[in-house]
């Protein structure tokens, strides 16, 4: 039973990705963008276009560059991109981690802020903090994220001089830090830089604080909406009967039914930092996924876009799938 589980769960990611790499691959083809065009410019003669496009596969039908691309796949190969030159495995390698460190420490900085900030508009419903936190999250949520970037660059970096400007650490450190995970704050913790992680984090806390507070007014109104239907059930009624303190009943008894939802929202919240921070990473000059991944798509560079699709799709499986094991230990009932 369980191997008959697993094998259908792996046919289902697999079958999921297969259709996200084919939806995107037609959708590359049907673009008004020519990659050849991105290689050999606009001033190129008509044979050295067309021997380029031989050359890249352009000129094959549809069904059988998508056959190529996927027997490359099973080899681990996921082409050359045109914007840099390097194997695609090798730039993600490079731009994923720079991600991945702005989206952990925003998630965190969203879930320390937003979920309290539910939980006290809830247990004060249609009082004044309920309509602080409500207020707090439409300005979070309706608010540009990248108006928040260039506010917090002009009175953070501009005026205050507390935050580190654009890029992930000073200049000064450029490559001083060996790249041992790509993570520069834990680089520079193992090689016991002070100076360099200082530098890492003054970079990093402005572009994360700004993710942060968007991730944070979408978690405070889950967390609220949760907490309101869990608030309004009859044991909740009960436990103050009895005489409970109000924090014990909303935190030690509403809040306890609410972590399985939320553990789905935060999976899905920190999948959205990962692949949708393009327009902080524009904003703070950020060298990472999502600036790695519009670039490409103004190009028309299909291999980098298809891998970081591909990226994509993993990191969304591994969350859920994560999710689905954090399940097991929050709720009885899914061990069942």
């Amino acid at each position: 039973m369980t191997a008959g589980r697993l094998l259908r769960g792996s046919g289902g990611i697999a079958a999921t990705l297969l259709g996200l790499l084919l939806l995107t691959f037609l959708i590359g083809r049907v673009m008004p963008l020519d990659p050849v065009l991105a290689v050999v410019g606009p001033d190129a003669d008509r044979a050295t276009y067309e021997q380029v496009r031989r050359d890249m596969g352009l000129d094959q039908p549809l069904a059988l560059q998508f056959a190529g691309y996927l027997h490359a796949l099973a080899r681990g190969d996921l082409g050359r991109a045109l914007l840099t030159g390097n194997p695609v495995a090798t730039d993600l390698a490079r731009v994923l981690p720079a991600t991945v460190e702005l989206a952990t420490l925003a998630i965190l900085i969203g879930t320390v802020l937003g979920v309290p900030l539910g939980v006290l508009a809830a247990s004060h419903h249609r009082r004044w903090p309920d309509h602080l936190a409500r207020v707090v999250g439409l300005l979070g949520h309706s608010t540009p994220v990248f108006w928040f970037g260039m506010m917090g660059l002009l009175v953070f970096y501009a005026w205050l001089g507390w935050a580190g400007g654009i890029g992930r650490i000073g200049l000064a450190f450029e490559g001083t830090v060996p790249n041992r995970t790509g993570l520069l704050l834990v680089d520079a913790l193992l090689a016991g830089d002070g100076a360099a992680f200082q530098s890492a984090l003054r970079h990093l806390l402005l572009p994360a604080c700004v993710l942060g507070l968007h991730s944070m007014a979408y978690l405070s109104r889950m967390t609220r909406a949760f907490m309101l239907a869990q608030l309004s059930q009859e044991y909740v009624t009960t436990a103050r009967v009895k005489g409970l303190p109000e924090w014990q009943v909303v935190w030690g008894h509403a809040f306890r039914n609410i972590r399985v939802q939320l553990l789905t929202i935060l999976a899905l919240a920190y999948g959205g930092l990962l692949e949708g921070a393009v327009l902080v990473e524009t904003v703070f000059g950020w060298p990472g996924f999502g600036s790695y991944l519009t670039s490409s798509l103004l190009l028309g560079d299909m291999n980098a876009v298809m891998g970081s699709v591909l990226v994509v799709g993993l990191l969304f499986v591994a969350l859920n799938l994560g999710a689905d094991a954090l399940y097991r230990v929050f709720d009885p009932r899914a061990r069942a």
